[in-house]
């Protein structure tokens, strides 16, 4: 059996580790005048080297040679994730006043340290502030976070980081040229991409694409990956902007869901072509619409329904770049003002109760949306879908799609419509929701009262920090 490559061409010495140079080189020097510590903490993500460079370093520090399989007595490797309990620790603890075998120091490798218990820290912890001078310690971790600060102050911390792109389809070139892998750049750069930093995710992919038949391509990566066609991506993005295009946006989806893409993959190329149109001054939708939409792609993949979710979220903006042929004159209604409107005139008598609900129209329409975007945020991106028609008692919406018209009918959504119209009216109006091709929802624009949110987009990270911006 082979071995995997990201075994294969794992580091043997400080030399060898790519792209922590920050780490490497200050271990070095440090055992060069003989300054070892008596606990080390490696935090960062996962596969950028800090298994490989705890190893090393136990040897190092015993003047070993590592190799992938060098084996010590005195070198001790613990998973936290499976001898997390306290009695694994105190266990521990009372066999590191045993002197090394024949090592100069006894080095404890905790991998996974985060998810040792409360009781198994405070146990860590009483050997961390008087460590026998023979021991040391080497933890590690992706979740830093979660170690306790008592914990963190006891030993040298250093934080990794993801390995350069460049310097990942370096070494991704070196590796396929050594395996006999021919690979197009496009390819390995796909590749490298996807292992968002981490060298050994990044050769693992490698790994399992070589197993493709002939030189190794960019649409071969994009199969094995699941990764919709940069083409297919790019026509959505051009559709969002374009007029009446609701109908193609919609089955364009359609098409790539049936061809077996999901909708969390979608949603993230989506969402990179997107920050590369915006660091490219590129943009063909509004910028407000570019952020809500780039909020909205991030909570894709947790959805109940992902694919539902991501039809609407593409919509909303769709919907709200075009002019529809019916336009309702106020453009903008304060959900501020509306919340107090509704409190004060909840199950209350109006003035003229007899007075037919569509005088109210197109008014009455923002204000509704404006509660229901407050009260129930996920049925308002469905409700306003529909075109809707007041006929005395019964509020008609008409939608284009039926997956909306579904989702709307479901009695419990139906009550809440129909209480908020109570809320705002006085009237109790029963709620029919309906399959309508050429039903064209009005164009409303909701706003918040809130600071005025920075739309120099050019800091991708203040696009994701926010939940929400509206349009002023």
């Amino acid at each position: 059996m082979g071995q995997a490559l990201y075994r294969k061409y794992r580091s043997r010495s400080l030399d060898e580790i790519v792209g922590q140079e920050h780490v490497t080189n200050t271990l070095r020097e440090a055992i060069k005048r003989g300054r070892i510590s008596h606990a080390y903490l490696l935090t960062g993500p996962r596969g950028v080297g800090k298994t490989s460079i705890a190893r090393i370093l136990a040897h190092e520090i015993n003047n070993l040679q590592y190799t992938d399989d060098s084996t010590h007595i005195d070198i001790i490797e613990i998973d936290a994730a499976s001898n997390r309990r306290i009695d694994e620790i105190r266990e521990l603890r009372d066999k590191v006043n045993i002197a090394p075998t024949s090592a100069k120091y006894k080095v404890y490798i905790i991998d996974e340290v985060h998810m040792l218990t409360k009781e198994a820290f405070n146990a860590l912890l009483k050997t961390l502030e008087e460590p026998p001078a023979h021991v040391v310690f080497i933890l590690a971790t992706t979740d830093a976070h979660k170690l306790p600060e008592t914990i963190v102050s006891r030993t040298q911390r250093f934080n990794f980081k993801p390995v350069d792109k460049t310097k990942v389809i370096d070494h991704l070139k070196v590796i396929a040229d050594s395996e006999g892998i021919k690979a197009s750049d496009e390819a390995l750069q796909l590749l490298a991409e996807h292992g968002e930093g981490s060298f050994r995710d990044s050769i693992s992919l490698l790994d399992q694409a070589s197993n493709q038949t002939g030189k190794l391509e960019l649409s071969d990566v994009q199969t094995m990956l699941g990764i919709p066609p940069k083409r297919s991506i790019d026509e959505i993005v051009d559709l969002l902007s374009q007029q009446n295009n609701s109908a193609s946006l919609v089955k364009m989806l359609e098409s790539l869901f049936m061809q077996g893409y999901q909708a969390a993959s979608i949603a993230k190329q989506l969402s990179g072509q997107l920050r590369q149109k915006i660091v490219n001054n590129q943009l063909n939708i509004g910028q407000a619409e570019a952020v809500k939409l780039l909020d909205s792609l991030i909570k894709v993949p947790a959805s109940h329904d992902p694919e539902r979710y991501l039809e609407i979220c593409l919509l909303e903006i769709a919907t709200s770049s075009n002019k529809p042929s019916r336009e309702v004159q106020r453009q903008d209604v304060k959900a501020e003002p509306v919340v107090e409107k509704a409190k004060a005139s909840t199950k209350t008598t109006v003035e003229s109760p007899e007075q037919d609900l569509a005088e109210f129209n197109p008014d009455i329409w923002p204000e509704i949306l404006a509660v229901l975007k407050q009260k129930h945020n996920t049925l308002y991106g469905v409700v306003r879908m529909a075109e809707p028609t007041f006929e005395n008692d019964k509020l008609r919406l008409a939608f284009g799609f039926s997956f909306h018209q579904k989702r709307s009918s479901e009695s419990a959504n139906r009550e809440r419509i129909a209480n908020i119209v109570n809320q705002i009216t006085g009237k109790d109006v029963t709620i029919e929701c309906v399959v309508d091709e050429t039903a064209t929802p009005p164009k409303v624009t909701i706003s918040v009262e809130k600071p005025t949110p920075d739309h120099n987009l050019s800091t991708i990270s203040n696009i994701f920090g926010e939940a929400e911006l509206l349009e002023s």
